[in-house]
């Protein structure tokens, strides 16, 4: 039956802070959703880069459900197995040492800045607390993360903003280490912006980066919440530029879908943070982490990434193809694996294309700049990459 048949279809009680679409889902299955007339729409959306793994992945389903007979939540008064089990093999990927456990995407990068500045609190140097962001970026909502965020249209209204975060443009490194002092903390960075418009680090910017943070004495942080958890064809991002941070924070696919997030930390920085200096109720409860176990359990089978590669390799020509046939209504392509982004010329809309996808039963994601994101599940098929691209074509050549 349909939410529209069993009461009034009313959201006046819900708060208007989403411009959503007039779509109800009952259920998903793989790279699909499925409407109460039971349409099925390609989901490449994933719940804003959410679901790696499709919907109602067997491994996590099963996962959850045995841990749902179990025991949900004890509090983090208490040792919690998978909890320790996940931090060994986020520490493990990643070659740091670490792992607090939290709720979201915001409260990780929240954590993030808390720890850089904790730690060289701990080491004496009071003075060296402000963390040096990129223009353009996204790191949430929170009044913390506002202040990381320099965008106005998410300021508006919500001043003043905290102090101890300035920008540089992204990717200029020149501005980067004009910007640099010993006040600085810790270099946050996006390896690819997606909110700011599927803006991928330029080729050395990473590199550059971490250069710079060691030459001044700062910490680089890895805004891992969007490109982490394979979604760039990599676990995370940064990992293809070769470079070390000292902090990550990741969210998003971590859970598949359940809410969860985590900072992972050299372990220096670990170890600056002792007990009382930061804490959550629910971050890293056994239903979450068993969530993130059966993800872990996926993503390192052997075979994942090179598969992986193959569709992300099918994507990338579809996408250099229609930006060829349709050059003068896509301005450039974007972003890397699968985070793309669609940028239109001067007189076409992101937002228009969008609609027109889902008329064609194709979900994607706005992004600023005139860009339409792709954020397909990492475990979309061939077959549905060719859907994809057919379906992108259509509506361009509409458009």
């Amino acid at each position: 039956m349909k939410p529209q048949d069993t009461f009034a279809a009313d959201q006046s009680a819900v708060m208007p802070t989403y411009g959503r679409a007039d779509l109800w889902f009952e259920r998903g299955q793989g790279s699909y959703l499925y409407d109460y007339d039971g349409l099925a729409y390609l989901d490449c959306a994933s719940g804003i880069a959410v679901n790696n793994l499709g919907h109602n992945h067997p491994h996590l389903v099963a996962a959850l459900h045995a841990q749902i007979d179990k025991v949900w939540h004890v509090s983090n008064l208490y040792r919690i197995e998978g909890q320790e089990k996940l931090a060994a093999r986020l520490a493990k990927a990643t070659a740091l040492e670490h792992v607090f456990f939290c709720n979201s995407g915001a409260e990780a990068n929240e954590g993030a800045v808390k720890m850089a500045r904790r730690y060289h609190h701990a080491k004496g140097d009071t003075n060296r607390h402000v963390i040096l962001c990129a223009g353009g970026a996204f790191h949430g909502r929170t009044l913390g993360m506002l202040a990381a965020t320099d965008r106005p249209a998410f300021r508006e209204g919500f001043g003043p903003m905290a102090s101890g975060f300035i920008h540089a443009p992204f990717g200029n490194l020149n501005e980067l280490r004009n910007q640099m002092s010993d006040k600085i903390a810790a270099i946050f960075i996006e390896p690819v912006q997606g909110e700011g418009g599927a803006n991928a680090a330029p080729d050395g910017y990473l590199e550059g980066i971490r250069a710079a943070a060691d030459e001044f004495g700062a910490l680089v942080i890895a805004d891992e919440i969007q490109t982490g958890m394979g979604r760039t064809g990599h676990l995370f991002a940064y990992q293809k530029a070769g470079i070390q941070p000292d902090l990550i924070a990741v969210a998003k696919g971590l859970g598949g879908g359940f809410p969860m997030g985590a900072i992972i930390a050299r372990k220096e920085i670990g170890e600056a943070m002792g007990p009382g200096s930061h804490g959550t109720t629910f971050g890293g409860n056994p239903l979450a982490v068993a969530a993130g176990n059966a993800v872990m359990d996926v993503l390192e089978d052997e075979a994942f990434f090179p598969e992986l590669g193959q569709r992300i390799s099918q994507l990338d020509a579809g996408l250099a193809e229609l930006a060829s046939l349709y050059e003068g209504k896509i301005a450039e392509l974007r972003g890397t694996g699968f985070l793309r982004g669609i940028k239109l010329s001067e007189g076409y809309e992101a937002g228009v294309l969008n609609g027109m996808l889902r008329d064609h039963k194709l979900l994607a994601v706005p992004a600023a700049d005139n860009v339409l994101r792709l954020l397909p599940p990492l475990t979309i098929s061939s077959d549905e990459v060719d859907e994809l691209l057919r379906i992108l074509h259509n509506a361009m050549k509409a458009l």
